[in-house]
């Protein structure tokens, strides 16, 4: 969903998603690699020394684990990487590290480790995590994987990391779900696009001569809902992003938009037009059964499930003017939740549910903002002034969205307290409608 460039026509989001004008902003063509700009973190984050992993095996090592970690790491906002040219030593075991060397160097974790190959097509990573003042080891692992999961295997061990060090679980070895669109007007190609979190290994889920939107990941992570215009109007499908395996679940008369997944993966929320205007409906997606939630003569849409099912948020103007809803799962009390501004839209739960992401209008540009459920607190995150489609990260320290800089659409991320900002662009074109999907299985560690 897009914004228009008036200040009227952004108001009306809703209105403009279910008539087909949010493409409006895409750009002739859209390249198909994300690449990340910090553009604002911490003032001082931990000085944290990463040091290249030795490589054992021959030839060259097929992806560089350690670097893959210090980006992961710098790019989270809470962490200085210690300049290589400052090391005094390059520890890569246990018995090899002087503490001394890196207090010298005021570093306050150390990470070593190495990557050796295991013939024929086989290779273990190891690690070790060091707290530098107090000279203890705080992580230690051990892995066997295969070439095309050493960069998997790097950001699960960013994750650790970043645990040990701020209490709160890692969120590198996720996914980011996007749109895209290239061509000229009339030759266009959408693209429903997967890539790892720092936008590499984008891949195409499908690829499409209509438009594609509102992309939403299943719980499990392996399946996408979204809508197709390839047969000409609004249909809802399931699709599988491994296998490709895909079914059409909702194409219903009218409007068919806006899928949210409940949490145990059994159920879509929907906004569906049966009635005539967009309402909220429940489909179950083990027997199609169709249940309606709201009865209201209002546009009802962008419907999004609490983290433990009670409730469902939403977006509607029964108030005048585009404003975030709660009720309870089977669509009982509902209740108004914003109050500050005309225009509050596009909600996304946190994952401990005591916050919800949105777009808000202020003074006629819209941010990405955070409500905070306990007060009703709205908490401005972004100074840029066409933002969509809020998504949290699954550890609920980062919000993903879109937005547009130099008349580019690009995906962006915020931290929840608005200290630490990146952008995710491409080389042309634009990327729109992000979606960050669940934690990603684990690879098993020895």
């Amino acid at each position: 969903m897009l914004h228009t460039r008036s200040i009227a026509a952004g108001r009306l989001r809703v209105y403009a998603w279910l008539a087909g004008l949010c493409l409006a902003l895409f750009a002739q063509s859209a390249g198909a690699v994300l690449t990340i700009e910090i553009t604002k973190g911490l003032a001082h984050g931990v000085p944290i020394a990463v040091v290249p992993f030795s490589w054992s095996g021959p030839g060259a090592v097929p992806q560089d684990v350690s670097a893959v970690i210090q980006a992961d790491l710098v790019r989270s906002g809470r962490f200085d990487a210690v300049p290589q040219r400052d090391f005094l030593s390059m520890p890569h075991a246990d018995k090899d590290v002087v503490f001394k060397d890196w207090r010298l160097i005021k570093a306050e974790a150390l990470v070593i480790g190495s990557v050796r190959a295991l013939p024929p097509d086989h290779y273990q990573v190891q690690f070790r995590l060091y707290d530098v003042f107090k000279e203890k080891q705080l992580a230690g692992y051990r892995y066997v994987v295969t070439a095309a999961q050493l960069r998997t295997v790097a950001h699960q061990i960013s994750d650790i990391i970043y645990q040990q060090l701020t209490g709160v679980p890692g969120a590198f070895n996720t996914r980011i779900a996007y749109i895209t669109r290239s061509g000229g007007v009339h030759h266009a190609v959408y693209r429903l696009q997967v890539a790892d979190s720092d936008g590499y290994d984008a891949r195409t889920v499908l690829r499409s001569p209509q438009p594609l939107m509102s992309p939403s990941w299943a719980p499990d992570g392996t399946r996408l809902a979204y809508v197709s215009f390839e047969h000409g109007h609004s249909v809802v499908y399931v699709q599988n992003v491994y296998t490709g395996a895909r079914w059409k679940v909702a194409d219903f008369r009218g409007i068919n938009s806006a899928p949210s997944w409940a949490p145990d993966g059994s159920h879509l929320a929907l906004s569906l037009s049966l009635s005539g205007h967009p309402e909220i409906y429940v489909l179950n997606l083990s027997d199609g059964a169709l249940r309606r939630l709201t009865h209201d003569s209002a546009i009802n849409t962008e419907p999004t499930w609490s983290p433990h099912g009670h409730y469902i948020v939403f977006t509607s103007d029964r108030s005048g003017s585009p404003q975030i809803f709660r009720m309870t799962a089977d669509g009982g009390d509902i209740e108004r939740l914003t109050f500050e501004g005309n225009y509050n839209a596009a909600p996304s739960y946190s994952p401990d549910g005591k916050m919800i992401a949105l777009i808000t209008e202020q003074q006629g540009q819209f941010h990405a903002a955070i409500l905070h459920l306990r007060d009703s607190a709205l908490q401005i995150l972004t100074d840029t002034s066409l933002d969509e489609s809020p998504t949290f990260a699954p550890n609920g320290q980062m919000i993903l969205y879109a937005t547009i800089v130099n008349r580019r659409g690009v995906l962006a991320t915020v931290s929840v307290d608005g200290h630490v900002r990146q952008l995710l662009k491409t080389n042309e074109g634009d990327v729109r409608e992000p979606a960050w999907s669940p934690f990603n299985h684990q690879l098993q560690a020895n």
